[in-house]
């Protein structure tokens, strides 16, 4: 069965290391986080707000393989209000396995789904040191 996850990680910068780094980030800790290997991608869609324009993420992704994975950058609808520098994956793949996906939102993008609760699993923040465990602010705009 083809399924899809999302998450979502809030940059501090806009400039090209930044970019391809936490687009190669969120990808890897959505991965881990569901426990899906790379030969069951069926694709990736990263979305970037407009305020991101240094570089894609797909480049950083594809500097650590993903070779024969189809990527796709697009940007985000512009929101008034919206939570700035954010970057967003879809991952869509196929498992047998029927368990929820667990959606992974990094350094201040939790934001954007307060109704998730701290879904980042242990391992995945642990990993992470910048991965931001704060509630999320009162005032933002936009949903993931």
């Amino acid at each position: 069965m083809t399924r899809a996850v999302r998450g979502a990680i809030q940059l501090a910068e806009n400039s090209a290391a930044a970019i391809e780094r936490a687009g190669a980030r969120l990808v890897t800790e959505i991965l881990q986080a569901n426990g899906i290997a790379e030969n069951h991608l069926v694709s990736i869609v990263f979305s970037m707000t407009e305020d991101l324009t240094a570089a894609n993420p797909a480049t950083g992704l594809r500097r650590t393989g993903f070779a024969s994975t189809p990527l796709f950058c697009t940007q985000e609808a512009r929101i008034d209000g919206a939570l700035p520098r954010v970057i967003r994956a879809l991952v869509t793949f196929d498992s047998l396995e029927r368990r929820a996906a667990v959606p992974v939102y990094l350094d201040g993008a939790e934001a954007l789904r307060p109704d998730l609760g701290d879904t980042n699993p242990p391992s995945a923040a642990a990993n992470s040191p910048s991965t931001t465990r704060n509630p999320p602010p009162k005032a933002h705009g936009g949903r993931a």
